[in-house]
């Protein structure tokens, strides 16, 4: 299938996605902060730069989405029809670069939770909210994601 813009149209297209701040984000730190949650964001002290990180706890969380860290599952999770090889190896880099920082961040002692684009939605549900709520004030676990 041929591309319907320019190479340099795609180029500036891509590159204005958005890294931090997205709207998941926005909406997930908003429902948290209501709830009491203080946290720092993007933490450059911390493999990975986690999305939140809750110092308090011990903490910290991922909002991923579904497209470029591969959400097993997810109709979101497309490959392009463009240049499938390269796209493969993108995503292939980015899920192995994620599985690094989450074992790095697990070794420093910290609890890692990943929220998945998808599970966000448009609305933060009040039952995702609680649960992501549990892993932070008393979660167990190392590792958790939701959905």
């Amino acid at each position: 299938m041929v591309d319907i813009v320019t190479p340099d149209v795609r180029s500036r297209n891509m590159a204005a996605i958005r890294g931090q701040d997205t709207k998941p984000e926005l909406l997930l730190r908003q429902a948290l902060h209501a709830r009491g949650l203080r946290y720092r964001l993007h933490a450059r002290n911390l493999p990975g730069r986690p999305d939140l990180v809750f110092p308090r706890h011990h903490a910290v969380l991922f909002v991923h989405g579904c497209f470029w860290h591969r959400h097993p599952g997810c109709p979101k999770a497309t490959t392009p029809a463009t240049r499938p090889e390269w796209w493969q190896r993108k995503f292939d880099g980015n899920v192995e670069r994620d599985r690094q920082q989450m074992d790095r961040l697990i070794a420093a002692g910290w609890r890692v939770g990943i929220v998945w684009e998808c599970a966000l939605g448009r609305k933060a549900d009040g039952a995702l909210i609680d649960r992501v709520e549990a892993f932070i004030r008393h979660g167990r676990d190392l590792r958790a994601e939701w959905p």
